[in-house]
């Protein structure tokens, strides 16, 4: 498979009263045509300002200050704005965590749908509110023409997050990017959501890069995983490779971190991560993860944080990462 997105060296950064705070410091990732891709990590290594940063949407005043993303080989960070949103909703679309944010409160569910159909594909007012009710219909939304009326609020979490899905495809993009869209929801809606999110992929023939901070949903969704700390990418592997051979300190530390299932009944304390992740203005030298690290020793001050090979396809930041095996 040929890569559909090819990000390189990308920085993002967010003045600070000591310099400046790098949310994406140098990540770089593939997402193949029809895959999926998983980042992973704790919350503020990253993983959402990376979406951002790709779509060109890094609320202010941060900005994008190096690096491409390259899109069916066009760099979209030097694409005028025009260009620029013409891609941003047709071919790339994006799903946020919190869908009541998201969208509108003052208009209702047909008319912020049938605005993105307006804009993005011409339609006419009749042709919008037809194709909204096949969107919604689509999506798993019962009573779809009575539902165009309804207002955000009126709708329980998991259906305004299928709403959400629904302006994301209304324009069949081949590449969606999900920021965490089962974050707010109970069990059995993210299940749906999930299962919502594989069964359009697969008619669409899309590519997702899905944002998650639960492993298990990674593993069940995923292709292949990136995983981030403090801005950098510290893992990248196949999904199968990564859970059954991980290369780097943290990445062990988050799957040991997960419930065991292997033995029901029995009770154990959960295994975790000392400490707290670093301040992005005062990383400590070499590996940020390094005060963190049971494996920590003097010559980590000096990685670089490039990804060295652990296998086919498997990148780690951690030169040291046989150790971990």
């Amino acid at each position: 498979m040929s890569a559909l997105l090819e990000v390189r060296n990308l920085n993002t950064a967010f003045p600070a009263a000591h310099g400046a705070a790098f949310a994406a410091n140098g990540v770089s990732f593939d997402v193949e045509e029809g895959a999926t891709k998983g980042i992973v990590g704790e919350s503020g290594s990253g993983k959402s300002i990376t979406l951002r940063s790709v779509l060109g949407i890094v609320p202010e005043p941060g900005r994008v200050i190096e690096g491409q993303v390259l899109w069916r080989g066009r760099d979209l960070l030097t694409l005028p704005p025009r260009e620029l949103r013409a891609i941003r909703g047709r071919e790339i679309s994006m799903i946020f965590q919190d869908p009541t944010s998201s969208l509108n409160p003052v208009f209702t569910i047909g008319e912020q749908i049938a605005e993105t159909l307006r804009v993005k594909l011409g339609m006419g007012g009749r042709e919008a509110r037809a194709r909204s009710v096949e969107l919604l219909d689509h999506v798993g939304i019962p009573a779809a023409k009575e539902r165009l009326r309804s207002y955000p609020h009126e709708l329980s979490g998991g259906m305004r997050q299928r709403v959400m899905i629904a302006i994301a495809i209304s324009c069949r993009p081949k590449l969606l990017l999900a920021d965490e869209p089962t974050t707010a929801l109970d069990v059995t809606i993210q299940d749906q959501i999930l299962a919502l999110l594989a069964e359009l992929q697969d008619e669409f023939g899309m590519a997702m890069v899905l944002v998650s901070h639960d492993l298990g949903i990674v593993a069940q969704n995923c292709d292949s995983v990136t995983v981030m700390y403090a801005g950098h990418v510290i893992e990248d592997a196949p999904t199968a490779e990564l859970f059954r051979s991980p290369s780097h300190p943290y990445t062990v530390g988050l799957l040991r971190a997960l419930p065991s299932t292997r033995e029901p009944g029995t009770r154990r304390r959960l295994a975790q991560i000392t400490g707290q992740p670093p301040d992005l203005t005062q990383l400590p030298e070499g590996c940020p993860f390094r005060p963190r690290c049971a494996w920590s020793r003097d010559a980590c001050k000096d990685v670089t944080m490039e990804l060295v090979p652990a296998g086919p396809l498997h990148g780690t930041a951690c030169p040291f990462f046989e150790e971990l095996r």
